[in-house]
């Protein structure tokens, strides 16, 4: 006979072990006690799966505990038909008559930290067992005394539900029929103490409700996307590789409704085509997964693995992907393993327990953004966070990942004074954890998505970032260049009469411009925050401000490495980023905005049709100085080569409001320099300065090294392209 305290345990919602309590339990060779939890309800009767009544269930101890003896077996099916207090009947599967969820080498491999995708046994599956259609749930809470799934099925009552415990891992599971797609759940969690903790989110959720709601949503797992060549190729290190950064949520929003945000359809229908027609090869999305807070950017997520319900579900998301590669246009996702909000239905805390960050602040919280830190150190969440990378990769064929904040996971001092900081096991700053950690998901995606990039926002001088991990490197595949966003944009601001005395700030990235293989960022970061826009960084009246920012996106696109332009610097925005608005738009309206529009346009049509200019971005031999010593008249002039040797380009800027006349510039070859690009061009805005008929031809006067020289006339605050041809 079953004990009036398990009983109690059980309608207190507090027994660790439901499955020893509830459903059918073998008390003969012939009969089974079958034991159910119903609030609310009179009777409860066992019937067969034809309809035919097998026996009463009783109410013990005046409570809504239903016990009774049945004639079969454990494996047998049956249902319930339950009559509530309300007058109303019901049907039901028992979900304590069913088996075991996880099996043993899930069990095994989730113990050891090594599931490569735990999202396909973890969180919740729509599944069929025995032949009934329902949803299996799992979750990792290790510390919990009971956890419980709760939901809009059961009256998000914590009694009705408790899951059972894979001591083996520490995982929660059960199968609950009749839960289909779309049905809203949380985990309710018991702590050792007692204590009841607010409902958790599902860290696995595939889906999540429209914050402020926080509730998981179940969806199918998406199939998985079979890898491309021609995706791997436009990848490549010696691929032309023009990226465009955009916040979904302020690229453009319609008013037609409330300012609202466009949805992933509506996005796919205007984003890519104005992608494709600036000829960027790639966008990057700002975090797409779900947070709770919109000014964050998506930087403090707590869904990581749902894209936002901001855009509409999850599906919606897979169809802009797949319309990004078939317009021929990469997605590169902005991906946060560094930090997690401390929200009460997030991770934080999430079994009573710091089960995902660390437990010592020093360790594990964030200074500068209020947030904790993931225990790298833990190999289940190493797992969580490994497999989450390969599940945008494989289930959504993204083309890479950015990972934000790199630093800040690579150093145990990071924006800590002395005292506030833990040093390694060595006594060192470095977090040996995180650096392995970072080196494990760059393997993994090597090895499994072998089409796909990794790109590291490394803010430091940390060695060998994109190098390979066998060569005692990180793994990334891209490196974005801190140093030359800083010190560039420094040098941009800087009123021209004083730029000959800071000449080193744009020549002195190519001291180190083969160390790693760099993108050049003009990102988010730099736009808000009270930095203003681009435009407004640069100096001088409205006329010299375009002209500013034209040569400089000359110059970007000249110098070795990929290129990156966050939204709205493609034509010149007037005020700082906004996430809470639209880009100005309306400014196309003016022909000095609409030219710079058409130049990023003309660069990126000629980076693309131009080998030189990205065959050969990190290594030496893709480039070569002319001249970078003529402070006085803030001149450089430079070639660039590809592998075909016969051919290469030479850029030459003018950081002066000064035409320069005659202005004789060493060539590596002997021939024809015909300009093919002029950002001073009157189709830009400029004023339409440039070397008589277009071309210059070489005269066998050596100058700057060189044996043969040419005769240009320089335009004002403009970089020029030109080609040689023999």
């Amino acid at each position: 006979m079953l004990s009036r305290h398990d009983i109690e345990l059980i309608c207190n919602a507090s027994h660790g072990d439901p499955f020893s309590v509830l459903g059918p339990h073998q008390v003969s060779p012939m009969r089974c006690s079958v034991r159910c939890f119903m609030p609310n309800a009179t009777q409860v009767h066992v019937i067969s799966p034809e309809g035919k009544s097998l026996t009463t269930l009783g109410p013990r101890h005046g409570t809504d505990f239903f016990e009774g003896s049945v004639p079969m077996t454990v494996g047998d099916a049956y249902q319930l038909q339950v009559q509530w207090e309300s007058g109303q009947s019901s049907t039901l599967e028992d979900p304590y008559r069913f088996p075991l969820v996880l099996g043993e080498m899930d069990l095994w491999l989730l113990g050891e930290g090594s599931h490569l995708r735990p999202f396909e046994v973890l969180g919740a599956h729509p599944s069929t067992l025995l032949g009934v259609d329902g949803t299996r749930f799992a979750v990792w809470a290790p510390n919990a005394s009971r956890v419980s799934v709760v939901g809009d099925f059961n009256h998000w009552d914590g009694r009705r539900h408790p899951m059972r415990l894979r001591r083996e891992c520490g995982v929660w599971e059960l199968f609950l029929p009749g839960v289909c797609t779309g049905a809203l759940y949380k985990f309710e969690i018991r702590t050792q103490s007692g204590e009841v903790l607010p409902a958790r989110s599902d860290p696995y959720a595939l889906q999540a409700e429209l914050r402020p709601a926080t509730a998981s949503k179940v969806r199918q797992l998406p199939q998985k996307i079979a890898p491309s060549d021609q995706r791997k190729q436009a990848n490549a290190l010696d691929a032309p590789v023009s990226i465009y950064e955009v916040h979904l949520g302020s690229w453009r929003r319609t008013t037609e409704d409330g300012n609202r945000w466009l949805t992933w359809d509506e996005l796919a229908d205007t984003l890519i085509p104005y992608a494709q027609d600036m000829g960027f090869t790639h966008l990057e999305l700002m975090p797409v997964s779900e947070h709770p807070f919109d000014g964050s950017w998506g930087y403090q997520p707590i869904g990581l693995y749902a894209p936002t319900s901001r855009f509409g579900d999850a599906d919606g998301f897979g169809r802009l992907v797949t319309r990004c590669h078939a317009a021929g246009i990469g997605l590169i996702l902005d991906w946060v393993p560094a930090h997690f909000p401390s929200d009460a239905h997030g991770l934080a805390n999430f079994d009573g327990t710091h089960l995902y960050e660390y437990a010592d602040p020093r360790e594990g919280f964030h200074q500068d953004w209020n947030t904790l830190i993931y225990n790298l150190g833990r190999t289940e969440v190493s797992n969580f966070l490994v497999g989450n990378a390969l599940y945008w990769l494989e289930r959504f064929g993204v083309d890479g990942l950015r990972v934000d904040a790199v630093a800040s996971m690579l150093y145990r001092d990071y924006s800590r004074k002395a005292g506030e900081w833990i040093p390694n096991v060595f006594g060192g700053r470095e977090n040996l954890e995180a650096i392995a950690f970072l080196k494990r998901v760059n393997e993994v995606v090597g090895v499994e998505c072998p089409q796909a990039i990794t790109l590291a926002e490394e803010s430091t001088a940390y060695p060998a970032v994109s190098r390979p991990t066998y060569a005692g490197g990180l793994g990334f595949h891209y490196k974005w260049n801190m140093g030359w966003m800083h010190d560039t944009l420094s040098y941009m601001a800087r009123d021209p009469i004083y730029r000959q005395h800071h000449q080193g700030e744009m020549s002195f990235s190519l001291v180190y411009a083969f160390n790693e293989n760099f993108v050049l960022p003009i990102s988010h970061d730099e736009v808000v925050h009270g930095k203003g826009s681009l435009l407004t960084k640069m100096p001088g009246d409205r006329w010299q401000q375009l002209a500013n920012v034209r040569a400089f996106l000359g110059y970007m696109f000249g110098h070795p490495g990929k290129k990156l332009l966050f939204m709205g610097c493609e034509f010149a925005q007037e005020r700082e980023w906004n996430h809470d608005q639209s880009l100005d738009w309306h400014l196309l309206g003016n022909p000095a905005h609409a030219g710079v529009q058409h130049l990023v346009r003309d660069l990126n049509t000629l980076y693309r049709a131009t080998p030189a200019l990205y065959q050969q971005d990190f290594v030496p031999a893709g480039f070569e100085w002319i001249e970078h010593s003529d402070a006085a008249h803030s001149v450089l002039g430079f070639a660039r080569h590809g592998l075909d040797a016969s051919t290469f380009t030479v850029v030459v800027c003018n950081f002066t409001p000064q035409v320069w006349q005659g202005y004789r510039l060493g060539v590596p070859q002997p021939g024809r320099y015909r300009e093919v690009l002029n950002t001073d061009s009157a189709h830009y805005g400029g004023s339409n300065v440039g070397t008589p008929l277009g071309s210059a031809t070489t005269e066998s006067i050596p100058w700057h090294g060189k044996p043969w020289s040419v005769l240009l006339t320089l335009p004002p605050l403009a970089t020029v392209f030109f080609e040689w041809t023999a």
